[in-house]
């Protein structure tokens, strides 16, 4: 199904209910609501926990229902690519909704799906908030302190509750009367950042994402710094970690075009972690965990021209990285973005990330701060969140 708008039917539930059904579109998403599916089922094994999501959560207990982690797409050009199978998708899983009733909807980040399917299931009657009874929580915010901030108001109208994952997210909704809670984020309240160490003995880590189509822009370059670092240190070697086995197979064709690097470049799963003495990085969810990690390193990003141009029109950051918007007058990561991501530059900064002490001082002590500002408060439990849902 590679940009058609057949979407075959979702299955009904096995067991012939749905009490909860998570929608999470990113494989970040999805190993973050698999760790809220994994703490649920412990608490209360009776619930019927459904998704929309990928093999974490199905692995956590959920029955899936469609893979919708093949959808991960990201920027105006690569939405319209998909933007028959996003609208059939839509409604399929009104259609799912509809006929089985599920107490809760739990959407996970995703917002460009998330909030129009919340808005279909509004006007269909089915939100609690219209009349229906299935209540629509959301987990992770879309990030409106970057743009849209008028969907505050939208979200609002249409959700029960809010769980966000930096604690300077609440005061963006305080003038909406949407409940909003911190509840940390999963890297630091869950240890889910463990799998990654700073290790000054270890391999140049290269992570360009979890999505097809930004990586086939950032991880050539990722390599060519990394072939340009190694004529002045022959014999590195470099690791680059893959969610899944669609992206393993497309890192390893962009790979066939570097020769220079056979056998200089290992491929593991993700979720077998590394540990690493520099690193290059997109600006997702591994530059967040290389940072608590305390691995220095740069951000290395490249998007569609259109992608680029309209996000410079709208979204007003200062950075792209999260690390560095969140330590924003120490920010970690040195940032690379489109023309100025070049080999040449990226090179220089493994270069300093594994020779200046500086470095690795300044990443260490920007790993003890953030972990500092994502603790949560331990009266805001995540599980404890979802389950006060009415119904539940």
């Amino acid at each position: 199904m590679k940009g058609g708008a057949s979407v075959a039917p979702f299955a009904p539930p096995s067991g012939g209910r749905s009490d909860i059904l998570f929608i999470a579109g990113e494989h970040s998403g999805d190993q973050h609501a698999a760790r809220l599916v994994a703490e649920i089922r412990k608490r209360r094994p009776e619930l019927a926990i459904h998704a929309l999501g990928g093999e974490e959560m199905r692995a956590a207990g959920a029955e899936l229902l469609f893979d919708l982690t093949r959808f991960s797409v990201v920027g105006i050009a690569e939405v319209l690519k998909y933007l028959s199978v996003f609208t059939a998708l839509l409604a399929r899983t009104q259609e799912w909704i509809a006929a089985h009733r599920p107490k809760v909807v739990c959407f996970v980040d995703y917002p460009g799906f998330n909030l129009r399917l919340a808005q279909r299931l509004f006007d269909a009657g089915l939100a609690r908030k219209a009349g229906g009874h299935v209540a629509l929580y959301y987990y992770i915010s879309p990030q409106i302190w970057a743009w849209k901030k008028g969907r505050r108001f939208t979200m609002a109208r249409l959700l029960d509750s809010l769980a966000v994952i930096f604690p300077f997210e609440v005061s963006c909704y305080a003038d909406t009367g949407l409940p909003v809670h911190f509840t940390g984020h999963p890297f630091v309240t869950h240890g889910a950042s463990s799998h990654l160490v700073y290790d000054p003995m270890g391999p140049v880590l290269l992570l360009p994402g979890s999505r097809a189509q930004p990586i086939g822009r950032i991880y050539p370059v990722m390599l060519a710094g990394f072939a340009r670092y190694r004529e002045t240190h022959p014999g590195e070697k470099a690791l680059t970690l893959y969610p899944d086995e669609r992206i393993k197979a497309l890192l390893l064709r962009i790979l066939t075009r570097f020769p220079g690097l056979e056998g200089a470049v290992e491929l593991r799963p993700a979720v077998e972690g590394a540990g690493a003495k520099a690193c290059l990085l997109s600006s997702g969810t591994m530059s967040l965990s290389s940072a608590l990690a305390g691995i220095p390193g740069a951000i290395c990003y490249r998007a569609h021209p259109l992608t680029y141009w309209f996000g410079r029109m709208v979204v007003k950051i200062p950075h792209l990285g999260i690390a560095n918007l969140l330590l924003p007058d120490s920010p970690p990561y040195p940032e690379y973005l489109q023309g100025a991501a070049r080999p040449g530059a990226l090179a220089r900064e493994i270069d300093l990330s594994t020779s200046d002490p500086a470095r690795s001082l300044a990443s260490a002590k920007a790993a003890a701060d953030l972990r500092r500002i994502l603790s949560a408060d331990q009266s805001h439990d995540l599980a404890g969140w979802l389950l006060s849902a009415p119904g539940l």
